[in-house]
């Protein structure tokens, strides 16, 4: 199925699946998320990825580096409604969220021992090289807890083998460009047509029972047995922090809706708020300027519910 970002029927006619806060709902009931992610080096994509995070659901949870700790700390004035976890309590957190985030600026590299034991939680805070802590803490978290909702983005998928997500009971959702894809399932769509590439996201989706939002010009999303390919959007998407934008965005709607709604819904909030914004800016828009926007957007998307 094709959506577009200027059908106005065919997104209200997705809408209509979408799971909307209920006027009397307690706090927690609209989500409770957790977002794994930065490094050393890469502070602000988990960081985005968390703040769009606090327009959806009721509380966002937040581990990074002891590093991205301090500077997201700094920013408590600007982002109100997350929660900064330590490490150490990391677990309590993943177990009590509805949805799990693992990935965004987090660093990837080679692993030369994969056969480091990592007998509890408390071996993995040990490890200092921090590419090796993305390998095993997503290893860790998917064997631990193969009945989560999660959302592998960036590092974590750079990092992962594809045959974990055969032990996911909750089939989790994956953000990959097209060079992650190939990475991940050894299988090229950089050059293959609209029809052939969204027959290999359908045959990797099945084969691992997975949620595949493969990020391009257009979205291809697929759970396996149904398929969209979302349509709009503008370059002013070729920015770096879009993709963690719109990690985040899966991650909230994942909360309380399925997979596949949730990937579909996230690309075409994304999709639709950049050509909001490229008709006022132009090209000449920022993070800051999407995420704001973001909102309001899916206000305008849902009002008729």
């Amino acid at each position: 199925m094709i959506l577009n970002t200027k059908d106005e029927k065919g997104i209200q006619d997705f809408i209509k699946k979408v799971n909307i806060p209920k006027e009397k709902s307690h706090k927690g009931q609209n989500g409770r998320v957790m977002v794994i992610g930065g490094s050393s080096l890469f502070h602000a994509a988990s960081i985005w990825a968390a703040e769009v995070s606090s327009y959806f659901v009721d509380i966002v949870h937040y581990s990074s580096t002891k590093e991205n700790n301090e500077i997201f700390l700094s920013l408590k004035k600007r982002f109100i409604n997350g929660i900064i976890i330590p490490h150490k309590e990391l677990i309590n957190y993943v177990q009590e969220d509805d949805s799990i985030l693992i990935g965004p600026g987090m660093l990837r590299g080679e692993i030369t021992n994969y056969a480091l034991r990592i007998t509890d939680f408390n071996d993995l805070l040990n490890i200092k090289d921090e590419a090796v802590y993305t390998y095993f803490l997503t290893k860790y978290l998917i064997e631990k807890f193969p009945e989560k909702k999660f959302v592998f983005d960036a590092g974590a998928l750079q990092m992962m083998k594809k045959e974990w997500l055969l032990k996911m009971k909750i089939s989790p959702v994956i953000t990959p460009h097209q060079q992650e894809f190939e990475k991940l399932f050894g299988i090229s769509v950089i050059d293959k047509d609209e029809k052939e590439k969204i027959k290999i996201v359908q045959e990797m989706a099945l084969k691992y029972k997975v949620v595949i939002l493969l990020k391009a010009i257009d979205d291809f999303v697929s759970d396996g047995k149904n398929n969209y390919i979302i349509k709009g959007g503008n370059r002013g998407l070729t920015k770096g922090g879009t993709g963690d934008v719109l990690a985040g965005l899966t991650l909230s709607f994942f909360a309380k809706n399925t997979g596949l709604v949730s990937a579909v819904l996230a690309s075409l909030v994304l999709k639709r708020t950049s050509d909001k914004l490229f008709n006022k800016f132009g090209y000449w828009y920022n993070i800051d300027t999407l995420t704001k926007q973001i909102p309001l957007t899916f206000k305008e998307m849902i009002i008729d519910l």
